[in-house]
């Protein structure tokens, strides 16, 4: 009768092992990381090769020492995973993008159209995913030509058109 008592116990065990266990084991850590901004992770020793979900979601460029800097690209959550050269999973990781969160980043709306501002201290036009189109279109052109003109010395400040 003790065995039998035993046997229960032992089995009554692994039940609440395989219920419990699999609910921690699968728990991946969250990384949080502002749209356009960097954050940086350690990787576990020896990884190989690194899977990103969703490159328009996160980005992430590999540096010396086992580090690599993610950067926030679109709005939205994606995963990275680290493999080893056999193809094991070393670690997996859910990166969540958000806007920018605080008092720096203010939105305006007209109508159903939206203009984003930086405003640390003064407030300065910025694009950020969702502004109307016409406005992202007009500030990436304007920081494109400042950009071919810093880049060029100066020539192409004049070739660029007027508005």
């Amino acid at each position: 009768m003790k065995a039998t008592r035993a046997s229960r116990t032992i089995v009554l065990g692994l039940i609440l092992s395989a219920l419990i266990l699999p609910g921690v084991g699968a728990a991946a850590e969250t990384m949080d990381v502002t749209l356009d901004q960097a954050a940086l992770m350690k990787l576990p020793d020896k990884v190989s090769t690194i899977v990103v979900g969703n490159p328009m979601i996160a980005d992430v460029a590999i540096q010396s020492g086992g580090l690599v800097v993610v950067t926030g690209k679109g709005f939205g959550s994606t995963n990275l995973i680290a493999l080893d050269r056999a193809g094991a999973v070393l670690m997996e990781r859910s990166i969540v993008v958000s806007g920018p969160r605080g008092r720096d980043a203010v939105q305006v709306y007209r109508g159903v159209q939206r203009e984003t501002y930086s405003c640390t201290p003064n407030c300065e036009r910025r694009i950020s995913l969702g502004d109307s189109a016409e406005y992202f279109g007009a500030i990436t052109q304007q920081t494109e030509a400042r950009n071919s003109a810093a880049s060029s010395g100066g020539t192409a400040a004049a070739k660029a058109p007027a508005r």
